[in-house]
């Protein structure tokens, strides 16, 4: 499904005005924002209107504190792409800043999903709230929209299979800085994935006889660092097996965190092009080795563990 992608709330197209949308920050796009998705999918279809999603583009987070270090759990292409192949149509990017988190919850209603985008439904998590000081809750919300004919709904928070604890991006980030990338697949409903465009490295890895496509990590959330087994997507559309460092190679006196990925039985130029990378397991932690030729050894090692995990 091709994604209309919007952005800001001023001057919006009549042809994507009108729509039933799912509106949050949707970092990650998990389990729990899937099924909120679901719901305004159906009721987009009571009402014979587009299936969309609103979301928050900087992540209010940034504003309020911009240098608390990095959380996000995908860019914003990424963000699209899965609200997508959960049913959306139609992808408003509402800018926050300053001036929008001073609104009040009827000035928000009224400017922006009302007069702005022309909603005709709205739907939010149970624990959605908006508004200067965060003061409106999801009540207000179906108040404020039901004055203005816009039908406003409540989706119910989804609990991991297991668990006691709602689904929540917060519970993602908390397993893959603890090292559990399966755990937060679960709760994605698809691997964790990096994506980014790959830069010229130092190439140590082609002397060592594993060349790696290096991609900066940007503003995503640093899992915990040392060896995954990897899958990467190309801008082909092809995807290969792999094997990836996440980190600062300390024994290489490394500083920057990036991530290095090792592409199984690849032969190729990916300078400059965009490489998505899933963290599908963890295979261990980041350590100093002695030297090269013990480092190169690991890698040969890791490189047959991950080939294992992943059923090569």
């Amino acid at each position: 499904m091709t994604v209309k992608a919007c952005f800001g709330h001023d001057a919006v197209p009549d042809q994507a005005r009108g729509a039933v949308v799912a509106l949050g920050n949707f970092d990650g796009v998990h389990r729990g924002h899937a099924a909120v998705i679901g719901v305004a999918a159906d009721l987009a279809r009571d009402l014979g209107a587009p299936a969309g999603a609103a979301v928050f583009s900087p992540h209010p987070r940034r504003v309020f504190a911009p240098d608390t270090p990095p959380f996000a759990l995908m860019n914003n292409a990424q963000r699209v792409r899965a609200l997508g192949q959960a049913g959306a149509e139609i992808v408003h990017h509402i800018a926050f800043d300053k001036a929008l988190a001073a609104m009040s919850p009827e000035g928000f209603v009224d400017t922006v999903l009302h007069k702005g985008l022309g909603l005709k439904g709205v739907v939010t998590g149970a624990d959605f709230c908006f508004g200067q000081g965060r003061a409106g809750s999801v009540y207000d919300l179906e108040r404020l929209c039901t004055e203005r004919g816009i039908t406003a709904k409540t989706a119910d928070a989804i609990v991991a299979d297991g668990a006691a604890d709602k689904i929540s991006s917060s519970a993602v980030r908390n397993a893959l800085r603890e090292g559990q990338p399966e755990l937060a697949a679960s709760l994605l409903g698809r691997p964790f994935a990096i994506e980014g465009e790959v830069f010229t490295g130092d190439q140590r890895g082609r002397l060592l006889g594993f060349p790696t496509a290096n991609v900066e990590l940007g503003d995503y959330l640093r899992p915990a660092f040392g060896v995954y087994a990897t899958r990467s997507t190309l801008d082909d559309g092809r995807t290969i097996a792999g094997v990836a460092n996440l980190g600062k190679r300390p024994t290489v006196d490394g500083v920057s965190e990036r991530l290095e990925v090792h592409l199984f039985d690849f032969d190729g130029d990916l300078y400059g092009a965009a490489l998505e990378t899933q963290l599908i397991s963890f295979i261990r932690g980041e350590r100093k080795f002695d030297g090269l030729d013990a480092l190169k050894a690991q890698i040969a090692t890791d490189s047959e563990t991950a080939r294992k995990v992943l059923g090569l």
